[in-house]
């Protein structure tokens, strides 16, 4: 049995989940495997809970093929929470008690400004003028008395990806990968921490994942809260306090259908072919279409635009998701801080799906020029 939809999910999250995924949840949301209760209804200290939380994780090990010497947590707060949790966690790293950051576009931002309040924080590169590229490495300035170098690695609002690992010199690496995540391979061992919501690539919003090397527990300030504390929640099994429990049985069937579709690496081929299509359309539109991300820091995951000129027609930019939600195309319209338009193509979002894009866009190009 197929879900039959009349939209067409282009959201930057909560975004679409694989039709699969929805109906196996469908089927065992008031009976879960017999048992005669719901996963919500679950207490999360049962051995049913936990088998569901053991698979996530023992699935998630084996994608990202995740050292032994990581932990990995399953935690609330999605990315703002791990804006607080990193400084309050890793910032006592050194005495300093100061952290590099990359600031790349408004969630590396935001990143940055709150971790100002448990310390001091470097921005390793002169200040960007807009956020339509990632600096030059040769161009950063970092800190060898930080404790940690923090970067996004996609910037859902403004479209920049990173495309590489940055060479931070043997410092601690961490990164927000909430919007790329299991979107491609990665290698874990090249970071301290790694965190994700979610709700872009890997299931439903309410819960992230955190990623954090053994070595870099119990450094946590005084003032850090027992619940964003990793070293308790990695000693408790992410089962301090009361877990997103159903949001984890989610993440799990998302796991599964990402492994049984080909794992990371045709998640990346995937990805790699449904971005091209519709960047291909922007630079072959006469400017009709227009991207302001640098080629090289564009993003495969949230591709914003303009139409009509790089400031955008606000007329011709109504008419368009006007004509794109008539067809079904929902959720084009660009963040309310950028304006414009802006099509996220996770995981979930099929080559199909982003052929019917393109062709609507294709055919608005056509009735313009």
């Amino acid at each position: 049995m197929d879900i039959v939809r009349q939209v067409l999910n282009f959201g930057a999250g909560p975004a679409k989940l694989p039709p699969s995924v929805l109906l196996e949840a469908q089927k065992e949301l008031v009976d879960y495997k017999g048992l005669g209760i719901s996963v919500l209804e679950m207490s999360h200290r049962s051995s049913d809970f936990t088998k569901i939380l053991n698979t996530t994780e023992i699935c998630l090990r084996e994608l990202l093929d995740i050292p032994e010497n990581y932990k990995v947590l399953f935690l609330q707060g999605g990315g703002c929470g791990q804006f607080s949790s990193v400084p309050l966690n890793l910032i006592g790293l050194k005495e300093a008690k100061c952290a590099d950051y990359v600031v790349t576009g408004a969630w590396s931002s935001k990143a940055a400004k709150e971790a100002e309040k448990y310390g001091k924080v470097n921005i390793v590169h002169p200040k960007l003028g807009s956020y339509t590229e990632i600096p030059d490495q040769s161009t950063w300035n970092l800190n060898p008395e930080a404790s940690y170098v923090y970067y996004c690695a996609n910037e859902t609002v403004h479209g920049v990806e990173f495309q590489y690992i940055p060479d931070v010199k043997g410092s601690v690496l961490v990164c927000d990968m909430s919007s790329n995540f299991l979107s491609r391979p990665v290698n874990i061992s090249k970071f301290g921490l790694i965190f994700a919501g979610a709700q872009k690539n890997v299931g439903c919003a309410g819960v992230t994942v955190v990623i954090v090397r053994e070595d870099l527990l119990g450094f946590a300030l005084k003032e850090c809260p027992t619940v964003f504390d990793y070293k308790i929640q990695a000693g408790n099994g992410s089962l301090y306090n009361t877990p997103p429990c159903f949001s984890i049985y989610i993440m799990g069937l998302v796991l599964e259908w990402i492994k049984n579709n080909g794992g990371a690496a045709s998640m990346e081929e995937l990805s790699i072919i449904k971005s091209g299509m519709i960047y291909n359309i922007i630079d072959e539109s006469n400017g009709l279409f227009v991207c302001p991300v640098e080629k090289k820091s564009r993003s495969r995951m949230n591709i914003p635009f303009r139409v009509g000129s790089i400031k955008g027609d606000i007329a011709l930019e109504k008419e368009f998701l006007d004509k794109a939600s008539a067809i079904g195309m929902m959720s084009l319209k660009g963040h309310r801080s950028v304006g414009g338009i802006r099509a996220s193509l996770y995981n979930a979002v099929t080559v199909d799906d982003v052929e019917k894009l393109a062709d609507f866009m294709r055919h608005f190009k056509e009735s313009h020029q």
